[in-house]
């Protein structure tokens, strides 16, 4: 079974979309099969790897609301080993429609059963909010990687976002645990950012991640290309920052990637019950932030 990582963060424009779908292709580039899945209205993530949403068949909503499988709903795209399920702005109204449903917080869990038999990896870009959807993304992932723009706003909502993590794992998804937090659009020019890097590694420690994704031109214009950056210039630095991060991630899943055949984390049921005990940052407000962890 391929392991779930679920991209969230509450606050906007924190390069949320932007590392699902560079994570994403590093892995494939590193011919790891990979399914990036959008489950975020806006569909940016569909249209930053060429794909039209309007012009889309079958999309994650036709999924949520179980008119087809997400087998069904799987687009190939033109980087090899990384397929794709698009989103579509009918999303918007999924969250109503599945109120009534029984179990609606795992619907997306159940719906990846059979998809996660063929990949290594299911990267998971979550809409800018904690609704239903994002809960659907997280009782369904392995793991969710949080994202921290290097500006002091971008840490305000974190504490909400641990919480609901914490709810998550009591009551839908016990195995859930943090991958890592990754600092985005870091400038190694301003000291704001090695401050803002600093206070984050003070509260999350070794589950920050040693890559930093450094402030690149490359990989902002990328996307109007409806490229991954590995694409549109592979050399860039904002390519290389990404290549490593996925390095990093696998590197710290050895053991869940050691399944053949593609049938990654076989052996990772027994020790993923022991990583669900991992404890979150204790609650505390800095005085220089005044954000709660």
């Amino acid at each position: 079974m391929g392991k779930v990582i679920a991209v969230a963060n509450q606050k906007g424009g924190v390069g949320k979309t932007t590392t699902a779908i560079n994570l994403a292709a590093s892995f494939a580039a590193t011919e790891h099969p990979t399914l990036l899945l959008d489950i975020d209205p806006q569909a940016n993530c569909t249209s930053g790897v060429g794909l039209n949403s309007r012009e889309v068949d079958a999309s994650i909503y036709e999924v949520l609301i179980g008119d087809i499988s997400v087998d069904e709903a799987i687009q190939s795209t033109e980087m090899p080993f990384l397929d794709v399920v698009s989103s579509h702005i009918n999303l918007v109204g999924a969250e109503i429609e599945m109120v009534d449903v029984m179990e609606r917080e795992s619907i997306l869990k159940q719906a990846l059963e059979s998809a996660r038999k063929k990949y290594d990896f299911v990267v998971i870009d979550c809409p800018p909010s904690l609704g239903l959807l994002t809960l659907n993304s997280l009782t369904a992932a392995n793991s969710v990687l949080i994202p921290v723009q290097a500006e002091y706003f971008a840490l305000e909502g974190l504490g909400q976002l641990l919480n609901t993590i914490k709810i998550v794992r009591q009551h839908l998804n016990p195995q859930l645990e943090i991958e890592g937090v990754l600092m985005t659009m870091f400038d190694t020019r301003l000291r704001l950012s090695n401050q803002v890097a600093d206070e984050v590694r003070r509260y999350f420690g070794d589950k920050v991640f040693e890559t930093i994704v450094q402030r690149n031109v490359r990989v902002a214009e990328s996307p109007s290309f409806g490229k991954p950056v590995l694409l549109y210039d592979a050399t860039s630095k904002g390519a290389r920052n990404y290549i490593a991060l996925a390095r990093e991630i696998m590197e710290n899943n050895q053991e869940f990637l050691k399944g053949a055949g593609g049938n990654a984390g076989a052996d990772k049921k027994d020790s993923s019950s022991d990583q669900a005990e991992e404890t979150l940052p204790e609650t505390s407000t800095t005085p220089a932030t005044g954000f709660s962890l």
